[in-house]
């Protein structure tokens, strides 16, 4: 399918192997169809210096089929080819046997096919598509299959001793063969998910400047200001689906990397695709770049964003809105807006502001706070408690931890049937000033006030655990390190089974290795981090460390989103995908002590979720796709990208 970006006329690219020329068209805007799609020679011949095309076989024809109501310009943004794309999956679904044309702008053929990464298949061209796309002599004369590339390519990434090396591989991959990127992801997401997101995706935000090489998503900074939706434009994409956002102000527990923060939604989206299936074309990486605290990257000769302090109050905000207004424009009210790393005082403020009236969504409130409920929901099953017999003690009180916090109060508040407040009161919050408790209430944040329970005033943790007596420690501070020998050995004297969650990312930031908390603990901790750790042998046993990861949630979320058309989040979405996720935790896993699922399975696990959230968003009123499907999980897994190779005409 093509799409008539910015212009409703083919390339005139010329008649060689590059493509096939053809005029400049005002035409209807709707239901323009191209009737046959083989691209053919051209024949050109010249008058005077003026040159025709008569262009061959079935490309002479475009089929106009309109209500005469409605012409599209050239700059039309409703003109499309086959009518009403929009939401559509079918492009990457019908059976590989069935013959599809690689249209981009113009028919991609010859050197430019080779370099276009949506249709590029490298040696994997038959001889007739390298006889039908001009392709002879361009290419070696040997062809290989699609896993045989595969193979090639894990090969050559393991031969990389530096992580960061391996992600500069998996980017340059992308950019060359998108569908050969998504099958190496898909086909080994336990060995590349911590290459192409967390941890490594930390150090590569940090080098961004250094290692950037060709621009990947949107880059709207405030010298766009007043003009955000014509910028929105410039995109060669139409039917977004998905947009992740950073202003770069809080990336990962690194702080402030500003414009350098855009490896964050290219990775976000790399997983939306990879993990939940939603199509590439359809997502959308955004960067705001509003400047940088960050003295060391102002003074960074190779910084790629704006070199000036970080704008706030009402220039930051009416930026921000001119971007939201202009999102929902350009896409629609059922275009999916992930907020990602912003600070705290801006992460909130954002989603109360637009929660109401756009599709929006904080994978590191409502996201991290998803995925460690599904954690503690499973892990009642190895410690025989409910969420309600529990007592939670958090260290750190940002966004993570008064998301999960919050969510784990609406679980216990739904299973109990008792009021959220009084749901709150076993759960208790460390903050850098010590435990939060009432007679601080005056100077906390709003989002902290929730949890201000009457005690007298800790200020370190290990007081805070050996006065609460919890049953499950919680890390989201951001601080490496902070789960001491000494907190984690007064956990398990407290607990036979002690729970402890170090979650920060990435690996140098998380609270406690998973060998200290196995070893302290003598091997009875139930344990997941953020980041991922290789398995620990403790007196003899294996233990195999769960991983927390925000993976497990958002693309499979995103999806459910999608394919029901929602147009508002709803904590009952939330609680449905913990739920989902935890419900796919085997006995097998149980046995190996671990609370999650392994990635090997998470295509099926985000097909449950989706399904999952789109029960939430049928029985809310908030699903715009009607009929509802019958089978969800079914209807989830027809609607995943696929990353198999087209069969070219």
């Amino acid at each position: 399918m093509l799409s008539l970006n910015r212009s409703c006329f083919l390339s005139s690219s010329g008649v060689n192997g590059s493509g096939i020329a053809a005029k400049r068209h005002r035409v209807p805007a709707a239901h323009v169809r191209v009737a046959c799609l083989r691209p053919m020679k051209a024949e050109a011949t010249t008058n005077g210096g003026d040159m025709s095309v008569a262009m061959g076989g079935a490309m002479k024809e475009i089929l106009l089929s309109h209500d005469n109501s409605a012409t599209a310009d050239v700059d039309g943004e409703l003109a499309t080819m086959n009518g009403d794309v929009k939401d559509v999956y079918g492009e990457d679904s019908p059976p590989e046997d069935q013959l599809v044309t690689p249209w981009s702008v113009s028919v991609a053929s010859g050197y430019s096919l080779l370099r276009d990464p949506h249709h590029n298949k490298g040696l994997a061209f038959s001889e007739k598509e390298r006889d039908a796309h001009y392709l002879r002599g361009l290419l070696p004369p040997t062809i290989v299959s699609h896993e045989l590339q595969v193979k090639k390519m894990m090969h050559n990434i393991r031969q990389y001793q530096l992580p960061l090396q391996k992600y500069m591989a998996m980017m340059d991959l992308q950019e060359m063969n998108e569908r050969l990127f998504y099958k190496l992801l898909m086909d080994n997401v336990e060995e590349l998910l911590p290459v192409v997101y967390t941890p490594t995706v930390g150090e590569a935000c940090q080098k961004y400047g250094s290692i950037f090489r060709r621009p990947q998503g949107l880059y709207i900074s405030l010298k766009e200001k007043g003009r955000i939706r014509e910028v929105l434009k410039n995109w060669p994409e139409r039917n977004i689906q998905v947009i992740v956002v950073t202003d770069g102000e809080r990336i990962l527990g690194l702080g402030d990397l500003g414009c350098q923060g855009m490896g964050i939604p290219v990775g976000k989206l790399s997983l939306y695709t990879a993990l939940g299936g939603v199509r590439p074309s359809a997502c959308l990486p955004v960067t705001i770049d509003v400047g940088t605290n960050n003295e060391k990257l102002l003074n960074d000769e190779f910084y790629i964003g704006l070199r000036q302090r970080r704008a706030t109050g009402q220039e930051y905000a009416e930026l921000l809105h001119e971007f939201m207004c202009a999102v929902k424009q350009n896409y629609g009210e059922r275009v999916l807006i992930q907020f990602e790393d912003f600070a705290n005082h801006n992460a909130f403020d954002l989603l109360a502001k637009y929660g109401t009236t756009h599709l929006v969504f904080n994978d590191d409130i409502q996201g991290t706070a998803s995925v460690v409920l599904a954690g503690l929901i499973a892990a009642q099953k190895l410690v025989g408690a409910s969420l309600a017999d529990h007592r939670y003690l958090f260290l750190g009180a940002g966004e993570a931890g008064t998301g999960i916090a919050e969510l784990i109060a609406l679980e216990i508040s739904k299973q109990t049937n008792v009021p959220l407040d009084l749901a709150r009161q076993n759960i208790w919050l460390v903050d850098s000033k010590g435990l939060i408790v009432s007679s601080r209430k005056e100077t906390l944040q709003h989002f902290k006030k929730p949890w201000a329970h009457e005690h007298k005033p800790l200020q370190n943790l290990v007081d805070a655990v050996k006065a609460i007596r919890p049953t499950v420690l919680i890390g989201t501070s951001g601080v490496g390190r902070t789960f001491t020998k000494e907190v984690v050995e007064t956990m398990a004297s407290l607990n036979e089974k002690p729970i402890i969650l170090a979650l920060s990312n990435p690996t140098s930031q998380s609270e406690c290795t998973a060998q200290e908390a196995y070893r302290w603990s003598e091997g009875r901790a139930i344990f997941a981090s953020g980041s991922p750790f290789s398995p620990v042998e403790y007196e003899g046993k294996v233990f195999v460390p769960g991983q927390a990861n925000n993976a497990y949630i958002f693309p499979g979320f995103g999806l459910g989103l999608i394919m029901s058309g929602a147009i508002h989040v709803h904590d009952a979405m939330l609680l449905a995908a913990s739920e989902a996720l935890a419900a796919q935790v085997t006995q097998e896993n149980f046995d190996k002590g671990l609370i999650y699922p392994p990635f090997s399975n998470i295509r099926k696990i985000s097909a449950n979720i989706a399904a999952s959230v789109a029960v939430k968003a049928y029985e809310l009123g908030l699903a715009t796709r009607l009929p509802q499907p019958v089978d969800l999980v079914k209807f989830a897994e027809s609607c995943m990208y696929s990353p198999a190779y087209r069969n070219y005409r």
